[in-house]
């Protein structure tokens, strides 16, 4: 994850003094435990999470609000300040939480990759799971109390991915291994052959 971690921080900024890197793949892929150990070998990098910018009312009709009160802070070096949305309360909290400009800025969700997005972006990175395997561990994961929700989200992420695919932009795609994560040239084709892209996290690892 450390040589991952020391390519994207080699990058030239993106977002104004800001790499902003998006994770992207289907529900239930794993891109919050991925995102979550990049910022840790990253030196705990800002996460933007994009379920606390999607509603019930808005599961992919973001981009607006996600450029307005992040993007565009971030480009300007000034601290993006967005409420996170609760999904068990249906409305957006009172509170509002900061994402500093730091040197890396990990986004991670579905749809992070959009096309409203991409100009901004450094790297984009993509989850390789299917997505009858992603969906089947996130409804897993969720249990039977979010039943209804994922049978409308599928046909939600079906028609956006059709209409704005993130993985023909991707300039990585991760797998997730037993003893870690394999990281491999998107179609974007963005590595070069001097970068070392298999990243492991288990007693053999290159990073």
């Amino acid at each position: 994850m450390h040589t991952l971690a020391g390519l994207l921080r080699r990058l030239p900024p993106s977002c104004g003094p800001v790499r902003l890197v998006a994770v992207d793949g289907h529900a239930g892929s794993g891109k919050s435990t991925f995102a979550a150990r990049l910022a840790a070998a990253l030196g705990d990098a800002p996460v933007l999470h994009l379920d606390d910018i999607a509603s019930h009312e808005e599961l992919f009709a973001w981009d607006g609000r996600l450029l307005a009160e992040v993007v565009e802070p971030l480009a300007r070096g000034a601290t993006a300040h967005y409420a996170p949305y609760d999904w068990r309360a249906r409305r957006f909290g009172p509170a509002r939480r900061a994402l500093p400009p730091a040197p890396v800025v990990l986004v991670e969700g579905v749809g992070a990759g959009r096309r409203a997005l991409r100009p901004r972006l450094a790297r984009l990175l993509w989850m390789e799971l299917p997505r009858a395997e992603s969906w089947a561990r996130g409804r897993a994961r969720d249990g039977a109390e979010q039943r209804e929700f994922w049978t409308g989200w599928v046909e939600a992420e079906r028609r956006h991915f059709a209409e704005d695919p993130s993985r023909p932009f991707a300039d990585l795609l991760v797998r997730q291994s037993a003893t870690g994560y394999e990281v491999l040239p998107g179609p974007a084709g963005m590595v070069g052959p001097d970068q070392i892209i298999t990243q492991g996290e288990g007693p053999s690892a290159m990073c």
